[in-house]
Order: C-alpha cells, then sequence, then structure tokens
C-alpha cells in the first residue's frame, strides 16, 4: 500500500492565481463560483430532470456488460442517485496521468455522498467532440534512461482532412498495431497491458479504445463512462444548445461583463471571448469538420444576425433546423460543455483540473442564465507518484519533492535536470569545501553590506553603481559554487545520472509527471488496485498537492 504526503498546493508550480485562490477558500474567488471548499451542500443533488429515465438507458447501454460495482451503480441511478462528473479527452493508449486522477477523485466523491446518506454514482464524460488531435495522439512512458514517445502519425499535419474532425470518432488504422507493440516492450506483460491491446485495435474509434481501457481500470470502483456525441444524447441536451443559439447575443454580453470582473478582481479569463465568438461549432455535412460558429451582429440588413461556420453563412433558424433535425452537427464550446453536460445528467459536483476550474469561472453565467442554478467544482487529485527505486535515490541525497519543484521556479524548465544535477554536486562536495565556501559568501555578503550602507549615506547615484557592482561580486561567488559543483560532478559522474533519474521520473522537463507520463505505465507495474489505491488518497481531501510514495 502506497504511502503520502500533502504539500500546499502551491508547492505545484505553473498554477494560475484563480485556481489557486479558488483552493485556498478566498473570498475574492467567491462571486465566481457556486461555492468554495470544503462545502459539502453539493450532496443534496438537483430535482431529476424529465429526461431521466432515457438517460438511464443510454448509458446503460454504453456500459453493457458492467462489472458488478458498475452494475450497482447504474441500478442506483435508475432510483434517482446523484452524480459526481468528471472528464477528459480520449487520449491514445489512456493519455496522461491526471486521467484516472479525475476518475478517481468523482468516485471518491461519490462514495462520500453515499456514505452520508446520499446515493451518488460516478461518471467521466469522454470529450470526444474535441477536435484538437495534437493535444491527444501521442503518450509517454518513462524507460530505464529516457522518456519514450509514442505517436500516433496517421494523421499528418494541420492540413489533413481528418485533423478538424472530433477525436472520439476517428477510427484506428493498422498502425495502431506497431505503436501497441511498442506498448508491450516498454510496459511489459500485465492485466493493464492486456487492456490497452484489447481495446486499441484496428478498426476501433479512439473514443470506443479509451471507454473500454478506464472500463476496465475502475471496473471494481464502479466508474460509469459516458460518449455523449451521439444523436441521441443532443437531441436530450437540445434545450441548451437551442438557448445558445437564439440567446447568443444575450449569453456573449454576459461572457464580455463576467470578463471585466474577473480582469477587475485581478484574475485572468481562461477562455478568451473574441467579437464573433460563439459558444458552438457546427460539424460539416460533407467532411466532417468541427468548425466554429461565428456570430455576425445584427445589423440594418439582417436584423436577427446571421453565423458562420467557414464560408458559409446561416440564419438562426436555419440552425435550429439543423439542431431538430441533425442534433449531433451541433456541438458545444469548451465554456458551454459543463452546461450541456450538467443538463443531461443532474450533476451535483464536477472535478475539473486547474484550467478547467478557471473557465468555471466564466462558464458560471452561462449555467445561471440557461438552467437557472450553477453546479459546484471541485479539483481533482494533484499528485506524483514515485517509484521505489527513485525514492531511494531521493532519501540519499535528501531531496524533497518541494525543493525539487523549486528548481522549476528559479531555472527554465529544460534546465531542471541541470540545475538538480548542480545541487546534488554542491550537497556532495567534501565537508572542508563546503565551509569554505560559506564562510567566503557568508564573509562577502556581510562586507558588502557595510559597505553598501555607508556608501548610501554618501549619495544616492553612489549607492546605486555600488549596487550593480555588488552584484557583479555576488554573480562571481556564485560561480564559484559552481564550479565546485562542476568538478564534483565530473568527479562524481553517478550524480548526474542520479539527477536524470529523478527529474524524468518525478518533474520530467520541469512539467509536473501527471501531466507527462502515461497513465498505462503505472497500472502495468503496479496492478489495476492501484486505481483503488488513488481513490482512497483523493478520499483524503488533500487540499494541495500528494506526493505518494509507491
Amino acid at each position: 500500500m502506497l504511502t503520502a504526503d500533502c504539500y500546499p498546493i502551491t508547492v505545484a508550480p505553473g498554477q494560475n492565481r484563480l485556481f489557486l485562490d479558488f483552493c485556498a477558500g478566498d473570498p475574492a474567488a467567491r462571486p465566481f463560483y457556486a461555492s468554495l471548499p470544503a462545502d459539502n451542500r453539493w450532496q443534496s443533488r438537483p430535482p431529476l430532470p424529465a429526461h431521466w429515465p432515457e438517460m438511464v438507458k443510454l448509458l446503460a447501454e454504453q456500459n453493457a456488460s458492467p462489472s458488478a460495482a458498475a452494475g450497482a451503480a447504474l441500478e442506483a441511478l435508475g432510483n434517482g442517485a446523484g452524480t459526481a462528473v468528471t472528464g477528459q479527452q480520449v487520449g491514445l493508449l489512456g493519455g496522461p496521468l491526471f486521467t484516472p486522477f479525475k476518475a478517481a477523485t468523482a468516485l471518491a466523491r461519490a462514495r462520500q455522498a453515499t456514505a452520508g446518506g446520499q446515493r451518488h454514482a460516478a461518471i467521466f464524460w469522454l470529450a470526444t467532440e474535441d477536435h484538437d488531435f495534437a493535444e491527444i495522439d501521442h503518450v509517454v512512458f518513462p524507460g530505464r534512461k529516457e522518456l519514450h514517445t509514442l505517436a500516433y502519425a496517421s494523421i499528418a499535419g494541420a492540413n489533413s482532412p481528418m485533423a478538424a474532425r472530433p477525436v472520439g470518432g476517428i477510427v484506428l488504422d493498422e498502425s495502431i498495431t506497431p505503436l501497441v507493440d511498442q506498448a508491450w516492450e516498454l510496459l511489459g506483460p500485465s492485466d493493464a497491458m492486456e487492456a490497452l491491446a484489447a481495446a486499441y485495435k484496428p478498426g476501433r474509434t479512439f473514443a470506443q479504445a479509451f471507454r473500454d481501457f478506464y472500463a476496465k481500470v475502475f471496473a471494481a470502483q464502479g466508474l460509469l463512462v459516458l460518449d455523449a456525441s451521439g444523436r441521441a444524447w443532443h437531441r436530450m441536451g437540445a434545450p441548451v444548445l437551442r438557448a445558445a443559439l437564439e440567446r447568443a447575443d444575450e449569453l456573449h454580453a454576459a461572457l464580455l461583463e463576467r470578463n471585466l470582473e474577473l480582469e477587475a478582481a485581478g484574475y485572468h479569463a481562461q477562455v478568451a471571448v473574441g467579437a464573433q465568438s460563439s459558444l458552438l461549432f457546427l460539424l460539416d455535412d460533407l467532411s466532417g469538420a468541427r468548425v466554429a460558429l461565428k456570430r455576425i451582429a445584427p445589423s440594418a440588413q439582417e436584423p436577427a444576425g446571421l453565423w458562420q461556420a467557414g464560408r458559409q453563412s446561416y440564419s438562426t433558424a436555419e440552425l435550429v433546423g439543423i439542431l431538430e433535425s441533425e442534433p449531433e452537427r451541433i456541438s458545444p464550446s469548451a465554456l458551454l460543455r459543463p452546461v450541456f453536460q450538467d443538463f443531461l445528467l443532474s450533476t451535483s459536483l464536477t472535478i475539473g483540473g486547474p484550467a478547467e476550474i478557471a473557465y468555471f469561472a466564466q462558464s458560471a453565467v452561462l449555467f445561471g442564465r440557461i438552467l437557472g442554478r450553477a453546479t459546484p467544482v471541485e479539483t481533482r487529485l494533484s499528485g506524483t507518484l514515485i517509484e521505489p527505486a527513485i525514492a531511494e535515490l531521493m532519501r540519499r541525497h535528501e531531496l524533497t519533492l518541494e525543493r525539487l519543484f523549486a528548481l522549476g521556479t528559479s531555472s527554465a524548465p529544460s534546465q531542471v535536470q541541470e540545475s538538480l544535477a548542480q545541487l546534488l554536486a554542491a550537497r556532495a562536495l567534501p565537508v572542508e569545501g563546503k565551509r569554505k565556501l560559506a564562510a567566503a559568501g557568508t564573509a562577502l555578503d556581510a562586507e558588502l553590506t557595510a559597505l553598501l550602507d555607508w556608501m548610501g549615506t554618501l549619495d544616492a547615484g553612489l549607492a546605486q553603481s555600488a549596487e550593480t557592482a555588488a552584484g557583479k561580486m555576488r554573480y562571481q561567488m556564485n560561480r564559484l559554487r559552481t564550479l565546485a559543483a562542476n568538478f564534483e560532478l565530473q568527479r562524481e559522474a553517478s550524480l548526474g545520472r542520479h539527477a536524470a533519474a529523478i527529474s524524468q521520473a518525478v518533474y520530467p522537463g520541469g512539467v509536473l509527471q501527471e501531466r507527462v507520463h502515461g497513465a498505462a505505465f503505472y497500472f502495468a507495474r503496479y496492478g489495476f488496485e492501484l486505481a483503488e489505491e488513488i481513490t482512497a488518497q483523493a478520499a483524503n481531501s488533500c487540499p494541495g498537492h500528494t506526493a505518494m510514495w509507491l
């Protein structure tokens, strides 16, 4: 069983201020959300919508032959249970590590509500309608000495006719077979690898493969997986899509006003809202490409305004006609998708990552105007998995996760490995060398401080010039430290290897591990039992970043 350490979320680098304030429960963020952590009022679910029986039926069809736990979850939904919902794009070979962290958090919150007397089920929403294929066409698996990137190259470049299509419906061709073979070589035989090989086969879509893999990963926990891109789901969610068409100008104005409110509070808008932005995409009836619908403001010639998709123009009435006859061709944007999702699923709680939490502050105005309520949101588990061999290296060098992350704030991400090697080498210097460098640095600082104070009493201009000169002297002192560390690196080659191993395993390229490493690597190494362990960690509600020692 893994052990864990909880760090403040501020330890994790690269987080936006709105997300940090949300996590801290800062009153400055309160106007933009239905609730702040840790408010459990969400456990009293919203009223059941009229389409609920149909929704449960469609969900059951997509989760055919469910595990015992998933079957129990479906039965509970049939009896009116609430939903804790999360989701992600359908990545190659299971996608990045934060994907199961999202699922685990939704499961943990569903369990929490159920234990409190309000039965809930966890649903994973497959973001199959997204069309940014470059975000999901690769996966990175750690190797002994380097990271290995496996990329699906059958769709080449932005000009490919397939590149603009929704990613979930893209059918895997024969080129997936050598990628699965490479995964076998890297991951070795395991239940997880068997599940990957069974899911990612020629003739299957990205959505089908991704769904089947995670249904197996979280079978024991009862995760339900949903692809809502089909006609039946869009027809059920048509009231939201119709509102986005018929009330486009009102909703656009509300988003612009919300962006100004965010900026006035010192935040920034996660999703840009331009003059012609809309909340919808249109799937081209010939190519299947997902094309942004741009809003052309009302004018004397067109009092109701127009819509443009590529070179084609539409009236609102024409788009409403498409919605009525072919609802699957009208697709929600990132800001509207949470509203569409929560209308369908009557969501009690949505689980999101940092970017999603930030854009929920914008979507809140859409929730209020379209649904008359806003769904509470909580952050997913944020964590780093540390394997035993890496843990031993970190202990040997007295290196904490916090200290490692700090290197990413003091140097460029690409230089983290080099900076770590310097740090390990400095710590490995002989005691006598450390003392001499420390004594010289302390003496220099003391003498410079006294000298600068005296010169400052003489003249302000002189003081400024002296500060510049002193900075150069301190730089040279740091250079002496670097020279000594470099010499130690050359003498002890293992230090460089240790730095490479630690940084690639824990903080690859100065980026959080959860955003780089493929999740399947860890399930292959530690079994599907890991799904329960990370669900348990998500239930612990660490309000920051969790170091999980395997």
